[in-house]
């Protein structure tokens, strides 16, 4: 099977299609934080969780591990005392990461507009 194969049946709209879990991992809400951040440079562990702001280290962990294991991102562990980890893009991962980062983006520039629609559909559901 080539590529051209494999690109024919993957579709995210198709119920057991594999790029869901794909989309589920680079859309989720520590997902996105994540790569929208290493976009802008590597950081250690304790720097990206201030960086990112509200997540526990347990979900940081495991968001990194599964960022990781689908290729978006590489660790560097350095033998040194302390343990320094470093985590950055891989080539794969800073392709995904500019993609959310324009939708992470647009939503900052839109939020004034899906908040007043919000309020107009309450608004008139309240009537």
């Amino acid at each position: 099977m080539g590529v051209s194969d494999v690109s024919r049946e993957v579709s995210v709209k198709a119920p057991m299609c594999p790029s869901r879990g794909v989309l589920e991992h680079v859309t989720s809400r520590w997902g996105v934080l994540v790569l929208a951040a290493l976009v802008e440079r590597s950081y250690r562990f304790g720097e990206l969780r201030r960086e990112i702001g509200g997540v526990s280290e347990k979900m940081l962990t495991q968001t990194l591990q599964t960022l990781e294991r689908d290729g978006f991102l590489l660790r560097d562990a350095k033998p040194v005392i302390p343990p320094r980890v470093d985590y950055s893009l891989t080539p794969l991962g800073r392709e995904a990461a500019e993609q959310v980062w324009a939708l992470a983006r647009w939503t900052e520039r839109r939020t004034a507009d899906v908040q007043a629609a919000r309020a107009a559909y309450d608004e008139a559901r309240s009537s």
